[in-house]
């Protein structure tokens, strides 16, 4: 009963929040909260790829509009339980998920409860006004002590939309069809193609080795990221704690099923990799070498758009005829999430121990903002982005910004687009929401009128040919996908007393999986296997994959209610 009455709540603040959608920008609010002396504020994320002082034109605008330093503090090297003892998060803290660690924060009183001193109503009142329906969830189902801490990532205007593809398969295309575009049925076709494509360009831009895929470790969680991604872009089963979900069936495949998605896709890598085409460093580089290789040329292949094509299709290699586009296997059936006025897992919240609580919910508030949150994707308004009689453009300088990084920012800002790129890396709303500064676009730049361009390169127009279609998306559209919908289901995060079994068993899965994809030949990888099915078992996977069983019913009722099915 006590759920139903909270979707009945949360039915009702959808009709109230759309009412008051389109509330003003709080401008007034920034300039009273405003501190005369520049104050550095801590922001702890779990999210970050970066550590140290924000930099670049983000910096500056944060320094202009709130007389704010950022310091950005990166999940490494034990850093969240070095805080957790002493008893300070940081300023403002964002969470990769919203289950157990987030859950420890909120028992132990380390988060500020929004709804304290009309903190929220005073100094966020965009989000207030504008994100009921997240706020609640985040109260009502995230926190375990039922207060209002924050909300999830990727808030959305509606439930019945989708999000755009970032599982696209991207390939060089400029060398698949120097070999002759051959057919990709299924998975394995691709260490073919990679492997001729290797053989027609065998060096990078800089003259080092080329390979089919570039690899880091830095997201690794209880499984290896990409592999684990992989299996998700393929399949379309979504990551579940030790294994993947399918959306369609409820039906939980735990990761070390000798036939499930994840074996099948470490099989596959250690394929690419017996045949020299997985970059050496993988294992040991970070986020950072891996997308230097992408920039470079150095790999040829990635499932995701903002490493691969984002990366690589810079106005010189495009200039070039070089670039990289989706070509995805006939088989695959790739995800898409379904949008959700709930919001995601990962969590804007505010640590208690901060000196300056009422600014930080104000630059939560701004973030939120459709100004602030195209600002946050797209750099300075009027300067690389506006938006004109209800349709969004482009500057000439962000024409430039958009389709390279490395473009540098007019004075008064410092140093390239790059640079100063948002560290981060959380969103508040979804990129496919509706922005509220437009007539009918989004905040996702490939839905502007502006941007329904003819082919801006003769290789584009080559994928476009090849593609039939216009665009990535609407050329993913075509395929086998499936949808993630989005729904109240929170995770219920790892049980106190399987703790110690769940590291001890994640550990084991992350560093043999590492060995397996380097194994030698199928003998050498099948011994690795082996020893690691039996070495995860021997700590209690078998425990953990019942306790997240009876997660996946949990979930698939609450998609299913999503989507109203009885």
């Amino acid at each position: 009963m006590k759920h139903k009455k909270i979707l009945s709540a949360v039915t009702a603040l959808t009709m109230f929040a759309a009412s008051v959608f389109a509330a003003p920008a709080t401008e007034g609010n920034i300039k009273k909260i405003r501190p005369k002396k520049t104050v550095t504020l801590d922001v702890y994320t779990q999210l970050a790829n970066y550590s140290g002082m924000q930099t670049g034109w983000f910096a500056d605008v944060m320094l202009e509009k709130f007389n704010v330093k950022i310091n950005i503090i990166p999940e490494t090297g034990g850093a969240y339980q070095t805080r957790m003892e002493a008893g300070n998060l940081g300023d403002i803290v964002v969470w990769g998920d919203n289950t157990d660690k987030y859950g420890q924060a909120c028992k132990k009183g380390l988060l500020l409860d929004w709804e304290a001193d009309g903190l929220l109503k005073t100094w966020g009142p965009y989000i207030n006004a504008n994100m009921k329906m997240a706020l609640q969830k985040n109260k009502f189902m995230d926190s375990p002590d039922k207060k209002l801490h924050g909300y999830g990532h990727g808030v959305s205007t509606s439930a019945k939309d989708i999000q755009s593809f970032f599982y696209t398969w991207d390939l060089r295309y400029d060398l698949y069809e120097k070999i002759g575009k051959p057919r990709v049925k299924d998975l394995y076709d691709l260490i073919d193609v990679l492997a001729k494509m290797k053989e027609v360009c065998p060096t990078d831009d800089n003259g080092n080795t080329t390979y089919g895929v570039s690899l880091f470790n830095d997201w690794d969680g209880n499984m290896v990221m990409y592999v684990k991604s992989l299996a998700t872009a393929y399949f379309g089963y979504d990551e579940f704690d030790f294994g993947l979900y399918d959306p369609d069936s409820g039906t939980f495949y735990d990761c070390l099923d000798p036939n499930g998605p994840y074996m099948y896709t470490l099989k596959f890598i250690n394929k690419l990799n017996q045949k020299g085409l997985v970059d050496p460093d993988s294992m040991t580089q970070k986020y950072s070498g891996m997308s230097e290789d992408y920039q470079n040329g150095t790999a040829f292949w990635n499932i995701f758009n903002w490493m691969g094509s984002g990366t690589y299709n810079s106005e010189n290699h495009i200039n070039e005829g070089k670039a990289m586009y989706p070509v995805c296997p006939e088989d695959a059936h790739p995800i898409v999430y379904g949008q959700s006025v709930y919001g995601g897992n990962r969590l804007w919240t505010i640590g208690s121990k901060t000196a300056y609580p009422e600014l930080c919910m104000a630059i939560i508030n701004w973030f939120s903002t459709p100004e602030g949150y195209m600002t946050t994707l797209y750099g300075p308004r009027k300067v690389t982005w506006d938006v004109k009689n209800g349709k969004t453009y482009f500057t000439e300088l962000g024409k430039l910004t958009s389709a390279d990084s490395k473009t540098n920012m007019p004075a008064p800002y410092k140093g390239t687009f790059g640079d100063g790129a948002f560290q981060i890396n959380n969103i508040t709303w979804c990129s496919d929401a509706y922005n509220p500064l437009t007539t009918n676009e989004t905040y996702n730049k490939s839905s502007w009128e502006s941007e329904q361009l003819p082919a801006q390169s003769t290789i584009e127009q080559k994928w476009r040919d090849w593609a039939g279609a216009a665009t990535p998306d609407k050329y993913l559209q075509k395929t086998q996908y499936r949808v993630s919908p989005g729904s109240l289901y929170t995770g219920a995060g790892v049980p106190d007393d399987l703790s110690m079994k769940w590291n001890q068993v994640a550990e084991c899965i992350r560093n043999e999986t590492w060995k397996a994809i380097y194994a030698k030949n199928d003998a050498e990888f099948q011994s690795i296997v082996d020893g690691m099915i039996k070495d995860a078992k021997s700590y209690g996977y078998e425990e953990c994959c019942e306790h997240t069983r009876k997660q996946a019913a949990k979930r698939f009722a609450a998609e299913k209610q999503a989507k109203g099915i009885k």
